[in-house]
């Protein structure tokens, strides 16, 4: 059988168990996706809060898209980057795990526990390591000018893949990125 072959019967699979769940893992599910936009805003705005940028809101339009990219993902086992060029003017963020292993405020929290190494200043100079990938989830998360956030979860039976959209996109060279309280000083 091929790859695609395998991937189908797993997806098929899949929604098999899903369509014959019991109700109770029905209503699980379901009060899991009504909370998973408040959760993933909420986790996202703790961080904003401390650095002392305005709180993003959510954006349907983003959440499709990053449905559609999370999605993907799960189907094909690829994990990288969308094209940029699909999507101009918006930011985004990747995580991959184990499935149903972790929280969305974990799976955040993932991208939050990079400001061990951010120094605020001119991106990408934002890295103690000197790296500015080290800090690139999280200056995204923060970044000053992003107003409005789209996520979305996809899984497998093994793997969970969270997708998160931004706009407008952070991580643009030569713009301050940190508390904006330091921002007026420079």
């Amino acid at each position: 059988m091929s790859k695609l072959a395998s991937r189908l019967s797993q997806a098929a699979a899949l929604l098999a168990l899903v369509s014959s769940a019991p109700v109770a893992g029905a209503a699980a599910a379901n009060s899991f996706a009504a909370q998973f936009p408040a959760r993933v805003l909420a986790a996202h705005n703790a961080e904003r809060a401390q650095m002392g940028v305005q709180p993003l809101v959510w954006d349907n339009d983003l959440g499709n898209a990053a449905a559609a990219y999370a999605q993907q993902m799960a189907f094909t086992g690829q994990f990288q980057h969308s094209n940029r060029a699909a999507r101009r003017g918006v930011g985004e963020n990747l995580w991959m795990g184990t499935h149903g292993a972790y929280s969305p405020e974990a799976m955040i929290g993932g991208w939050a526990s990079e400001k061990r190494v951010f120094m605020p200043g001119v991106f990408p100079n934002n890295s103690r390591s000197g790296n500015w990938v080290e800090v690139a989830h999280y200056t995204q998360m923060v970044w000053p000018t992003t107003m409005r956030i789209g996520c979305a979860l996809a899984s497998t039976a093994r793997t969970d893949y969270l997708v998160c959209r931004y706009a407008t996109a952070g991580n643009i060279d030569g713009r301050w990125v940190g508390p904006q309280s330091l921002a007026s000083r420079r």
